[in-house]
């Protein structure tokens, strides 16, 4: 008999950054608060929150259950976080905004569940006159020295990348992924499934399903965001030929959007996709919400 060669048995590895997260300065005994910490008592702090050395908690602070901030955290304001959130070293959220017409007034920062907060990221309260709130959704992942201007409401499992800069008022919807460097104008919205390239200046709304890189320049349909979600593939098919049609300046941009008007049983990503070039189009500068600003 042929004697074969052993298989081996292939382990699946974590990811390099697990130990990251695992990492934990108590153990699983009850209270988790750092005696190094600075917590005022007026604070809202979940029970199993564990809030490490050297943090800076203010008294408008509300932290739900299964929220981990590491050390050096400092958080101010009417801010409210949800559950299972982590805060990395040097994370200051709820400050007060970058913003001349702030008058000082306790506006406020909304922060979902199971997001990352990676070093040195920076979120701001809301203002006055831009809805004195700024929201953050869910699942998302804010990278090293990543920050969230004033007033800006950031959808579910979006991913920002090291220094990515979102000035204030900006809409940005789920599963948008803006690589490092990009900086966003504000009154800007960045549309769903979106892809914006490292280092690009964004002045004017980000379509949907596409990828941006440069100065607002359409590269094309984000189709490795768009399998990676689940999309199938037909959609995929008919959103690729609507990039195709719209941004490939084969035909004036006002001609090819002309064109969906006369088609029936248009695909719904595409008629999504259509809309929002529509709602882009009647704003000032490409910015939709800045022809709200006054309103």
């Amino acid at each position: 008999m042929k004697n074969e060669p052993a298989k081996v048995k292939e382990t699946k590895r974590s990811p390099w950054f697990a130990s990251l997260f695992a990492f934990r300065f108590f153990s699983d005994a009850l209270p988790r608060l750092s005696p190094h910490a600075v917590i005022d008592p007026h604070a809202q702090i979940g029970e199993d929150v564990e809030i490490g050395p050297f943090c800076v908690i203010g008294p408008e602070v509300t932290i739900d259950s299964g929220c981990r901030l590491l050390n050096n955290v400092t958080v101010h304001g009417r801010t409210t976080i949800g559950k299972d959130n982590v805060f990395f070293p040097n994370t200051v959220i709820g400050a007060a905004p970058q913003d001349k017409k702030y008058k000082g007034s306790s506006t406020m920062l909304e922060i979902g569940s199971g997001n990352v907060f990676r070093e040195a990221a920076t979120v701001h309260c809301g203002t006055e006159k831009g809805g004195e709130v700024t929201r953050i959704g869910d699942n998302g992942l804010y990278m090293v020295n990543a920050h969230i201007g004033h007033d800006a409401q950031i959808g579910n499992n979006v991913v920002f990348a090291n220094n990515v800069m979102i000035a204030g008022h900006v809409l940005c919807e789920d599963y948008a992924w803006l690589a490092g460097g990009v900086g966003v104008h504000h009154f800007v919205t960045i549309g769903r499934h979106s892809f914006v390239a490292a280092y690009s200046r964004i002045h004017h709304d980000v379509p949907p399903f596409c990828k941006i890189d440069g100065q607002d320049k359409v590269r094309g349909l984000n189709a490795v965001g768009l399998r990676r979600v689940g999309l199938p593939e037909e959609d995929i098919t008919a959103l690729h030929s609507a990039c195709r049609n719209l941004f490939s300046r084969r035909k004036p941009f006002a001609v090819a959007m002309a064109e969906y008007d006369l088609l029936n049983g248009i695909n719904p990503h595409v008629k999504q996709m259509i809309e929002f070039l529509r709602r882009r189009d009647t704003g000032r500068h490409g910015r939709y919400l800045e022809s709200l600003r006054n309103k």
